[in-house]
């Protein structure tokens, strides 16, 4: 790897290194009888916000109550990040085209795992409603969006990347962008060595002639 590269994989790292301080996604909700909305922040290692606030509106229409500590994914989620920051950390100081590839890999199974896993626990949120709420509309699901906003009841729920995922996103796409220059430089530059062989070997040939 170029020393650009390698620089640029290192800052890459320092952005993942910011999910441990900053919030990665945000749920929203408004409606006129809470003009400044209500909002949960998704964290690494856990959830804070309006989450009792979120929890005693959901007690009344069946929704399940919002605890992080039945999450294992914030259990799980600090290693995984650790685990791409070392390995992104030792790419970069080696100049390893191969652990760049690994990395990326790992970045993109890991993303996909983490959309597919909060999908999941949303439908089950929206639609694993108590029979016996005190609020029941026929037909009525609460799954919030996965991004975007949605109108549920009469309230507008919106899900979006906070800072730490935005920056979590650039880390990936600078990631991305390096291997493509990588991989384009090696086929470039195998091209200049292969042009350079045929060149010296029509060389003796004619030389010989």
């Amino acid at each position: 790897m170029k020393t650009g590269s390698r620089i640029a994989i290192a800052a890459a790292m320092v952005l993942l290194l910011t999910a441990y301080f900053l919030p990665l996604w945000e749920i929203t909700l408004s409606a006129p009888q809470y003009p400044e909305g209500l909002s949960m922040d998704i964290w690494l290692n856990g959830i804070t916000g309006n989450v009792l606030q979120i929890n005693g509106l959901n007690h009344y229409i069946g929704m399940q109550h919002i605890d992080p500590q039945n999450f294992a994914e914030f259990k799980i989620a600090p290693y995984v990040f650790g685990l791409l920051i070392l390995i992104g950390s030792v790419a970069s100081v080696k100049g390893s085209r191969k652990l760049l590839i690994g990395l990326l890999a790992l970045m993109i199974v890991f993303a996909a795992t983490g959309f597919i896993d909060f999908y999941l626990w949303e439908y089950n949120y929206g639609h694993n409603l108590d029979p016996h709420a005190a609020i029941k509309v026929e037909g009525m699901y609460y799954q919030p969006p996965l991004v975007g906003y949605k109108q549920l009841l009469n309230f507008l729920a919106g899900s979006f990347p906070a800072t730490g995922g935005m920056l979590i996103g650039l880390a990936g796409i600078i990631t991305a962008a390096t291997l493509y220059i990588e991989i384009r430089n090696g086929k470039r530059n195998e091209k200049e060595r292969n042009d350079r062989a045929a060149g010296a070997l029509d060389h003796r040939l004619q030389s010989k002639a």
